[in-house]
């Protein structure tokens, strides 16, 4: 019988199925180790998903024109001119992501940590994935230095780095990358011929968009990066699977286009007909979901910056964060007293907030990190409580004060001081 190699499961997915089992089994958990934006599902989007109940056609693989037409609206007021024969929808951005690593030729350069799935689908698809430390300032891009030495000793290796895949804002630090380190990793991609992926998913989760001005790589590099997005952390939708991806004009721009396309006709044939009219309506942004962004991403903003002043006061360093719904705290000032009570490692860090304290979190190097690194990744996303309480969060001044999100952040509280003794 042939060999088959198993891989193992994506981590996060991993994680949030044994905090069900265990909260199943009567556990207590405070869970910060999956990024899912939970949030009320808008009225109107329940309505567009039940006016297109009746579209069970397969219709176009790229997606119908209503919808290509409203992405593309979508990307021109955010300074992206954009038409709809540059726009493909899917079945979430993650197969999009995928067919970009099967279509598109060489090695993958990812900044280190990163979202744990782009890895592993550069790897499915053949390649070699070389891992860049990060700016001390932020996440989701290389620091440029780094990146020009790591593709000249990849080059000298033999390999073939020809991909650079950019996150912002970032998962997993909630940070966002000026524009001035955009330009100069762009000019970098340009001068060593590299095609850019920007995963923009989370771009409309910056906290204070006045202070924390956005640059997308495709305003910069217009002619070779593609931009993905999706619906899931801005709206709430993960569960219902809605992707988008932005190609760049020119040949190179149409060839992509096509060669996603090709792959999409064999992976997934096209995207749900309900959910490309609940995307054309959704990326129209009529009112009450411009609305809805705005409240959602002032509530990830508060909740997010409570857990970082937690993981201060508790002696850990953290980038502050300015977009999505991440910190990223790193506990090297306590190496010492975490070695005498066992906790060496990221692993056994995480490890040790689970079982101690029943804190869930993503250990760092799930995401590519430096295993003997003391840092982890805790999404605030899930601490809105149920679905009265998160309309509650959504209209609140001040979330963090609302007494169910207090005790979530007083457990995280305890369970981070204890790690240092206290």
């Amino acid at each position: 019988m042939t060999a088959v190699t198993v891989a193992p499961p994506s981590p996060n997915l991993a994680l949030n199925q044994l905090v069900d089992r265990r909260r199943a089994e009567g556990a207590s958990l405070v869970h910060l180790a999956f990024g899912e934006a939970r949030l009320p599902v808008l009225p109107q989007l329940a309505e567009q998903l039940a006016l297109g109940a009746a579209r069970a056609c397969y219709g176009p693989v790229a997606g119908a024109e209503g919808v290509r037409d409203a992405v593309a609206g979508y990307f021109t007021r955010r300074r992206l001119p954009t038409e709809a024969d540059r726009v493909i929808v899917a079945p979430g951005s993650k197969p999009l992501l995928m067919a970009l690593q099967l279509v598109i030729p060489g090695d993958v350069l990812l900044p280190r940590p990163a979202w744990n799935t782009y890895a592993p689908q550069a790897r499915y698809a053949g390649k070699k994935v070389y891992g860049v430390p990060i700016p001390a300032e932020c996440g989701g891009v290389p620091a440029p230095g780094a990146l020009r030495e790591t593709i000249r000793r990849a080059r000298a290796a033999g390999a073939d780095p020809r991909l650079l895949v950019l996150t912002l804002p970032d998962n997993p630090t909630g940070t966002l990358a000026p524009p001035a380190l955009i330009r100069e990793l762009c000019a970098l991609a340009r001068a060593e011929d590299l095609l850019i992926i920007s995963d923009e998913i989370y771009r409309d989760i910056v906290h204070d968009p006045e202070s924390t001005p956005f640059l997308s790589p495709a305003e910069a590099a217009p002619e070779r990066t593609v931009v993905t997005s999706g619906l899931s952390k801005t709206l709430g939708l993960g569960g219902w699977r809605i992707g988008v991806a932005r190609f760049p004009v020119g040949e190179t721009g149409a060839l992509l286009r096509d060669a996603v396309t090709a792959a999409a006709s064999e992976l997934w044939s096209t995207l749900a007909g309900p959910m490309q009219q609940v995307a054309e309506y959704a990326y129209a942004e009529p009112p009450e979901v411009l609305a809805r962004m705005r409240a959602s991403a002032r509530l990830h903003g508060a909740v997010a910056r409570a857990v970082h002043r937690i993981a201060l006061e508790a002696g850990a360093e953290c980038r502050p964060p300015t977009g999505g719904f991440y910190v990223y705290p790193d506990f090297a000032p306590l190496r010492d007293r975490l070695a005498a009570r066992g906790v060496t490692d990221a692993a056994s860090l995480a490890g040790r907030l689970l079982d101690d304290s029943g804190i869930a979190v993503l250990a760092g190097h799930l995401l590519g990190d430096d295993p003997q690194a003391l840092r982890f990744k805790a999404a605030t996303s899930l601490l809105y409580g149920d679905e009265r309480q998160q309309h509650q969060a959504l209209r609140a001044d001040d979330p963090a004060r609302l007494p169910h999100i207090t005790r979530e952040l007083s457990r995280i509280a305890q369970g981070f001081a204890r790690l240092k003794g206290a």
